[in-house]
């Protein structure tokens, strides 16, 4: 296959963190990564330095003084979003990820709660674009994260009037091919101390 030219301009990330983390306690993407960095600060990292044009992240009301506080070096094109209605779902944080993006393009969605991200998955889903409306990473027969959506469903995703909609049932709509990636950690769901502690020993 062809591989694309990646090109700065092509597309962004709209990372989904608005959740109540109610069976970890606390915020999910303040959770250490390593010694240094948090779960949050090397998603952006591993974005930023893939090339996406713009960062998004969407959070809920209660945790948005708490990332401020925090004082993270963030890049310039990072962009931070309230979601104020949380029990809305993960469609409505996308929506409104998409409506502050500058145009029209690919995005990559992220959960927080997988962090490990790594640009040889990154680059394995944009070069596959192409096939489908979007493309899932794939691990023993079941799908991970992140996945990666077209201009096309954004444009619907912004069109699409009602706010409180199924994810999946929405993504049901378009066509989706599966990428084998030879990587268990794309099915990681963080919700809880034990899920912490299966991969994390700091």
């Amino acid at each position: 296959m062809k591989q694309k030219v990646k090109n700065p301009l092509d597309y962004s990330v709209i990372i989904l963190a608005a959740g109540k983390s109610s069976r970890m306690g606390k915020p999910k993407w303040s959770l250490n990564y390593d010694h240094n960095t948090s779960f949050i600060e090397h998603i952006i990292s591993e974005y930023h330095g893939f090339g996406c044009k713009e960062i998004v992240l969407v959070i809920n009301e209660t945790d948005y003084s708490s990332f401020v506080e925090k004082k993270y070096t963030v890049p310039d094109n990072f962009k931070l979003l309230i979601n104020k209605y949380p029990e809305w779902d993960r469609f409505y944080s996308l929506k409104l990820g998409a409506k502050e993006l500058s145009c029209l393009q690919p995005v990559f969605v992220h959960n927080v709660d997988n962090p490990f991200v790594n640009q040889d998955v990154l680059d394995q889903l944009l070069n596959n674009l192409d096939v489908a409306d979007y493309i899932v990473p794939e691990f023993d027969g079941r799908g991970g994260h992140p996945i990666l959506i077209s201009n096309k469903i954004i444009e619907k995703v912004l069109s699409t009037k009602e706010n409180i909609l199924h994810f999946k049932e929405f993504m049901n709509y378009f066509s989706k091919t599966k990428i084998y990636i030879d990587d268990k950690k794309i099915l990681v769901n963080i919700n809880s101390l034990d899920d912490y502690w299966q991969y994390f020993n700091l």
